[in-house]
């Protein structure tokens, strides 16, 4: 598999999870930047404290929707990122997924964020890590 071709099936992958959204989130996500990159930048990792780049594969930037106010002066899009490299290694380590389960998940989760949920509200209906 050769470099452009991971991201592109990792962003396609991601894509059809955004797609197939219930309505009213697949019309918030639709305002949301979808990148995939292959690594994580230097400044994510050292924002959230991660010195191993493969701990990280996905990372929303953004005021998540339960926090945003018409007061709000924006610096930019709300991004999703999808990191290709650990999403690649963590599909390889579990060899129990496929490759677009594994990319929905981390899809899902990211922009969950963005609808204002946090991590311990997306484990209570995600059980992807039992």
């Amino acid at each position: 598999m050769s470099h452009t071709t991971d991201i592109d099936r990792i962003e396609h992958f991601a894509r059809q999870t955004v797609a197939q959204l219930p309505d009213p989130f697949r019309k918030a996500a639709a305002e949301v930047v979808l990148q995939v990159t292959d690594w994580p930048a230097r400044d994510m990792l050292d924002e959230m404290e991660i010195d191993d780049p493969l701990e990280l594969t996905g990372l929303y930037e953004g005021i998540p929707m339960t926090h945003k106010s018409v007061w709000d002066q924006p610096q930019g899009p709300d991004i999703v990122w999808l990191f290709a490299q650990p999403i690649l290694h963590e599909w390889r380590e579990r060899g129990n997924v496929t490759l677009q389960e594994l990319v929905a998940h981390v899809t899902t989760h990211e922009f969950a964020h963005h609808f204002g949920w946090s991590d311990d509200d997306i484990a209570s209906i995600d059980r992807w890590w039992e």
